[in-house]
C-alpha cells in the first residue's frame, strides 16, 4: 500500500495566544510523518505561523489543497487555541476535495491557565464542528475531546482515520469483475448493478462459457500456464492432485489474470459451482484464494456485494480479506459459531499451508477428477472484523452491518476451511441479520478496523450500516 497524503489545517484566532500555533505545527508535522503520512500544509511564509485565521488565509489554504487534489486523501484540522471556525470551514470549502476530515484539539495544561498560555481549544472544537455541520462538511472528531498529539491515543486516532480515508477514497472508484451468473439456487446473492454504479462502483461481467472457452484455447505448455501451475503447487499442498487437474486450473487462472489486468479490476467473484466443475472439471477455490492473498479479493458464488465488502475491509486493514458462511452453531455457546467456506480464504489467514482435495459432495456426483480444488485448513486465532454489504433495492441505497470478534483456537473434525468465532451478543446479531434479510455470507479481515469502516461508510458515504458493538 502506498503512503497517504493529508492536508493539515492549523486553526488560529485573534485575541488568543497565537504563539502556540508555531509549536503545534512542528508537533503535528512530526507525528504525522512518524505515522507514515505525507503532509501538505501552509508555510509560515504563506500565513502567520502557517495557520488559518482570516478569509485570505482560507483562500490560500484552499488553493494549496486544490493544487494537491490528486494526492490528498484526508484533512487534519488541529486547534492549538480556540481557532477561527469560519476560516477553517472556508478552507475546506474552497479546497472542494470531498475527503474525510479529522478534527483535533490540544488539551490545556492546568499549570498554564494564564492568558498567555490558556488554549480554550476544548471550547473551540465544539464551534468548529458546529460550523462544519452548517457547511455540510462531514467530519470525524478524535476519540478524546482534547488529546496530546504525541500520545498513543492520538496516534490511534490517526491510524483509524487513515483507514477511514483509504476506505472512502477506495470505494468511490471500485471495479468489480463478475464471472458467470449466480448459481440458480442462490437468490441470496442478488444485487443491483445500478445502485452500485450510482455510488461509483462498476461491475464488469464475463460469461462463464467465454472464460472456459478462453481457457480451452490455451495449451498446457504456454509459459504463463506453466508458471501458474507452478504457483498453484507452491501455494497449496497438491502433490497428490492429478497433473491434468492442475493444468486445467492453471489455464483458467491465466484467463482470470489477463481479464483482471485488461479491465483494471479491484476484486472479482466467480460462479464457482457447479457448472465449472461439470463442464471444465475444476473447483476454482485455489485460484480465488491466491487472488485474495495477493490483495485482489475474490468472492464465491458471484456474490458481488460480498466482494465489495472484502475490498472495503482490505482497504481498511491493508491486509487480505475472506468471504465466509455463517455456517453452524458451536455446541451450546450462544456467543460462538462455526464459519466456513470451500475455500477462497487467503493462505495467510490459515494456521498452515492449505491442503487441496476434492469436494466430498461433488466428487460423489462427478468423480474425483472433476471435483479437485477444495482447500482444507483452519483460520488462525485472533481478532477480526466482519462486514456485510448489500444493495437495498427497495430504498435505493447500500446497507450492511459491521462488528468485531475473535477467531478462537477451538478445533473441529470437518472439511473445507473453517474457524470458530466468538462475538459478544452473537444471538442479537444473528436476529438482526435474519430480521433485516441479509445474506448468509459475510466478509472478514484479521484486524480490528470496525470503527474506521463504520465511520467511512456512514459519515462519508452515507450508507445504512448497523454497528454491532
Amino acid at each position: 500500500m502506498s503512503a497517504l497524503t493529508m492536508g493539515l489545517i492549523i486553526g488560529n484566532r485573534g485575541g488568543f495566544p497565537d504563539h502556540l500555533c508555531a509549536s503545534a505545527r512542528t508537533t503535528l508535522l512530526k507525528v504525522l510523518r512518524e505515522e507514515g503520512i505525507n503532509v501538505v500544509a501552509l508555510d509560515p511564509d504563506d500565513t502567520r505561523f502557517g495557520a488559518v485565521e482570516t478569509l485570505d488565509d482560507a483562500i490560500k489554504c484552499g488553493e494549496l489543497f486544490r493544487r494537491h487534489a490528486s494526492e490528498i486523501a484526508g484533512i487534519v484540522v488541529t486547534l492549538p487555541n480556540f481557532g477561527d471556525e469560519k476560516a477553517i470551514a472556508n478552507s475546506i470549502r474552497f479546497a472542494d476535495l470531498r475527503v474525510p476530515v479529522l478534527v483535533h484539539a490540544f488539551p490545556d495544561d492546568m499549570a498554564k491557565m494564564g492568558f498567555t498560555d490558556r488554549r480554550d481549544s476544548f471550547c473551540g472544537k465544539i464551534s468548529v464542528c458546529n460550523n462544519l455541520g452548517q457547511y455540510d462538511i462531514p467530519f470525524t472528531p478524535t476519540g478524546l475531546h482534547t488529546v496530546d498529539p504525541e500520545s498513543d491515543d492520538f496516534r490511534l486516532d490517526v491510524r483509524r482515520f487513515a483507514a477511514t480515508c483509504r476506505v472512502v477514497n477506495g470505494l468511490r472508484r471500485v471495479r468489480i469483475g463478475a464471472v458467470g451468473a449466480r448459481p440458480a439456487a442462490f437468490n441470496t446473492v442478488r444485487f443491483s448493478e445500478k445502485i452500485l454504479e450510482r455510488h461509483g462502483i462498476s461491475v464488469e461481467t464475463l460469461d462463464l462459457s467465454e472464460a472456459v472457452g478462453r481457457a480451452n484455447r490455451l495449451t498446457d505448455s504456454e509459459p504463463d500456464v506453466v508458471a501458474k501451475a507452478d504457483a498453484i503447487r507452491q501455494y497449496t499442498v497438491a502433490d497428490h492432485v492429478p497433473p491434468a487437474v492442475i493444468a486445467r486450473m492453471a489455464r483458467f487462472g491465466v484467463v482470470m489474470d489477463r481479464w483482471i489486468a485488461e479491465n483494471r479490476l479491484n476484486a472479482t467473484t466467480i460462479q464457482c459451482w457447479t457448472a465449472i466443475e461439470e463442464y471444465f472439471g475444476i473447483f476454482p477455490c485455489p485460484l480465488m484464494s491466491m487472488m485474495s492473498n495477493a490483495l485482489l479479493p475474490s468472492a464465491c458464488e458471484t456474490d458481488v456485494a460480498g466482494a465489495l465488502a472484502m475490498f472495503a475491509l482490505q482497504l481498511a486493514s491493508e491486509q487480505p480479506a475472506m468471504l465466509l458462511d455463517w455456517n453452524n452453531n458451536y455446541a451450546a455457546d450462544p456467543d460462538k459459531a462455526v464459519v466456513f467456506h470451500c475455500s477462497n480464504l487467503p493462505a495467510c489467514a490459515m494456521e498452515e499451508r492449505p491442503w487441496m482435495s476434492c469436494h466430498p459432495g461433488l466428487a460423489e456426483k462427478l468423480g474425483d477428477d472433476n471435483a479437485y480444488g477444495q482447500l482444507y485448513g483452519k483460520i488462525k486465532p485472533g481478532p477480526f472484523t466482519y462486514l456485510r454489504l448489500s444493495t437495498d433495492d427497495l430504498n435505493g441505497t447500500l446497507a450492511g452491518y459491521v462488528g468485531e470478534g475473535e477467531f478462537t483456537p477451538d478445533r473441529l473434525e470437518t472439511y473445507g476451511t473453517y474457524g470458530v468465532v466468538d462475538i459478544p451478543d452473537l444471538q442479537d446479531l444473528l436476529f438482526y441479520i435474519c430480521k433485516n434479510r441479509f445474506e448468509h455470507h459475510f466478509a472478514a479481515t484479521q484486524a480490528p478496523v470496525a470503527d474506521a469502516i463504520h465511520d467511512a461508510l456512514t459519515t462519508y458515504l452515507g450508507w445504512d450500516i448497523y454497528y454491532h458493538a
